[in-house]
């Protein structure tokens, strides 16, 4: 084995789950997700010799973001899709907790489902800062790198999504709760 591959294996790799993560989030389809990710780690083991540092989380999630960007731009759809768990044929499992309590269980897999859908209806641009903030725990610095936008459009992006997501779930989620409109 090169060590150019040995290098990408062992610095990568181990960030796949990230990148999944974040083209679940932008992507929704899961043929989709796998030939965004496919497509941005053949591009990353391409053009990994230029990268700098040892903190290749970052720029690998900025490749897969870019290879969104330039599907939804090849395909002309949109950005918004049903989410996976609202697609019987997805197979995707609900979010479920190890509670021997299975109203418990129940209750959280449903606030999953409810915080997800809330999620999904926040435009692009503030749903990624918020999953590679609040999922993905890049640093801001790190979320401008990726998105390519500066550390202050990025804190402002996040406190907006962040406001956005708290006044969708008290008005959808919260509020159906209480039987108000």
């Amino acid at each position: 084995m090169d060590d150019k591959r040995q290098r990408f294996e062992a610095q990568a790799l181990p960030h796949l789950d990230s990148a999944y993560n974040l083209a679940r989030w932008l992507a929704r389809s899961r043929v989709d997700v796998d030939d965004i990710v496919q497509d941005a780690m053949l591009r990353a083991y391409r053009g990994f010799d230029s990268v700098r540092g040892h903190d290749v989380k970052p720029w690998l999630l900025a490749i897969v973001r870019n290879c969104f960007l330039t599907a939804v731009a090849q395909s002309g759809r949109r950005t918004h899709m049903p989410l996976p768990g609202d697609d019987p044929e997805n197979g995707d499992a609900a979010i479920a907790d190890d509670a021997p309590d299975p109203e418990v269980s129940a209750i959280q897999a449903d606030h999953g489902r409810k915080l997800s859908r809330v999620i999904s209806t926040l435009p692009q641009e503030f749903r990624e800062v918020l999953v590679l903030r609040e999922m993905e725990d890049l640093s801001y610095g790190d979320i401008a790198q990726v998105t390519r936008v500066p550390i202050g459009t990025v804190m402002s992006r996040l406190a907006r999504a962040r406001s956005m997501l708290r006044d969708k779930w008290m008005d959808d989620v919260e509020g159906a709760r209480h039987g108000m409109p």
